[in-house]
């Protein structure tokens, strides 16, 4: 039997320095990520858990610049509609933000579910399908502290219509869309979440999100 590794208290240290320096990022800097670099990251992104070891996770590489440009379109369309919902004081916070780096980031990803994976057999799925869904969260934050460590900014796009960018891409019409995201270097580093540099939501504290039966 193999002996599982020891975390020691300095690892452990880094690993919560790695989670408090997670950022969803949206300014990328014009510097390419290698490919041997996008394949690591990938691949390390599929040791994440899956419900019944299904691996539900689909993920397709935009590299059309046709599909990116119509991609980045939508999206700001979609945020132009949203904006219309804030008013005063917070319509101008919202559009003063910058919610996408689908033009300038290296790499752009969309992970979609499969709803029905061979892989797994249906364990775990009976009553709460939607694990699946889950399972396919886990892997995009496993990209997300990966790149992190490794010095690469990650953003989640979810300002879009999920219909329209599953017919964009030409993936199975069953497939769910999960998330849109942007793979890049980041711009520059930030000690603080940007929502919370700009004032629009500060990270709360444990005591509201915590409760006892």
């Amino acid at each position: 039997m193999t002996a599982p590794p020891a975390f020691d208290p300095a690892f452990r240290a880094q690993f919560e320095l790695l989670l408090r320096w997670r950022r969803d990022v949206r300014h990328f800097a014009d510097r390419p990520i290698a490919e041997e670099e996008v394949a690591a990251l990938l691949e390390t992104a599929m040791l994440a858990p899956s419900v019944g070891n299904a691996q539900p996770w689909r993920l397709v590489r935009v590299r059309s610049p046709a599909r990116r440009t119509a991609l980045a379109e939508h999206v700001d369309t979609a945020n132009a509609r949203a904006a219309r919902a804030y008013g005063g004081a917070a319509g101008q916070a919202y559009r003063a933000l910058k919610l996408h780096g689908l033009r300038e980031a290296p790499v752009l990803l969309a992970a979609f579910c499969d709803p029905a994976p061979q892989a797994g057999h249906g364990l775990g799925i009976a009553t709460m399908p939607e694990m699946l869904h889950y399972s396919c969260v886990t892997a995009i934050h496993t990209l997300w502290l990966v790149a992190r460590a490794k010095g690469i900014g990650l953003g989640w796009v979810s300002i879009l219509e999920p219909e329209t960018v599953t017919a964009l891409l030409d993936v199975p019409q069953d497939w769910t869309l999960i998330a849109l995201l942007c793979l890049g270097y980041p711009a520059e580093p930030a000690a603080i979440p940007e929502l919370e540099r700009r004032g629009w939501q500060a990270r709360e504290a444990l005591a509201e999100r915590l409760f006892d039966r």
